[in-house]
């Protein structure tokens, strides 16, 4: 068994999101942590500990949305399975996610080509699976290798890869599909794309289309996912349980593939 991590780190300084949501780590070494270790022991100095050091710890500031995680249908609207019930359901909030949906056979459509903006059609979807020889099956995770993934990191990166639109991810969701995911910033195209088309067109219904998909029919996707180019196109099992979060609208997932060796 081959484990592969499909998950970006949450750290300081590096673009992988807009400016003004990116974490925030605070670092507390060793040294910086005696008077936290009083608390508990009265009294105690670093020369009652080895060396001098108390503990390490983090404190982080960040959104679910910051780091490889899971988006729940709860992210895309209130509502979700139009397209499956009279006036939907109330849309799954991320501890409500069932688990079993999020250990399954892995599918990866390798979108590299599409230039930066492009927004991917079901044609799209349907020849990328011929191409590889892959027949969907219920429940599979689909995931997208966009341009975006070269580029983590980098000054364009919120603005790179390609989409999946509307009528793309109800392709996938019809087929049984109930996650997905991308190496890239967003699973729609970057906002700086779509604002240029709703300007041109005036359709405001471009704006997150394959997000809004989920009121139709509820599903997840994971974003910025990482290292998919290293991956086959279909015959690994992908794993990204989220971190359980009361009532939220996604989770932090250490994603990962697993493949026989």
């Amino acid at each position: 068994m081959r484990i592969v991590d499909l998950s970006i780190n949450i750290e300081n300084d590096i673009v992988g999101d807009p400016a003004f949501s990116r974490p925030k780590i605070k670092y507390l070494g060793h040294d910086d942590t005696i008077d936290r270790m009083r608390n508990f022991f009265p009294g105690l100095t670093s020369a009652n500990l080895p060396d001098g050091k108390a503990w390490a710890i983090e404190n982080v500031e960040l959104t679910t949305h910051n780091g490889t995680h899971l988006d729940a249908p709860y992210h895309f609207h209130p509502t979700m399975n139009h397209a499956l019930y009279p006036g939907g359901e109330r849309a799954m909030t991320i501890d409500e996610i069932p688990l079993d949906w999020c250990f399954r056979s892995g599918v990866k459509l390798d979108f590299r080509h599409f230039e930066d903006g492009y927004v991917a059609t079901a044609d799209d979807v349907r020849a990328e699976l011929d191409r590889i020889g892959c027949e969907l099956k219920p429940y599979d995770i689909v995931v997208v290798n966009t341009r975006a993934g070269e580029r983590y990191g980098c000054a364009d990166y919120v603005e790179s890869g390609c989409g999946v639109g509307r009528d793309a991810t109800l392709h996938l969701l019809k087929a049984g599909v109930r996650i997905t995911g991308t190496d890239a910033w967003s699973w729609d195209a970057p906002f700086l794309y779509t604002a240029k088309r709703v300007a041109a067109t005036g359709d405001y219904g471009l704006i997150w289309e394959g997000h809004k998909a989920g009121r139709e029919i509820g599903y997840c996707h994971i974003e910025k996912l990482h290292a998919l180019e290293s991956l086959p196109s279909h015959g690994f099992k992908i794993a990204c349980f989220p971190v359980k979060i009361r009532g939220a609208s996604a989770g932090w997932t250490r994603a990962v593939a697993i493949l026989d060796d």
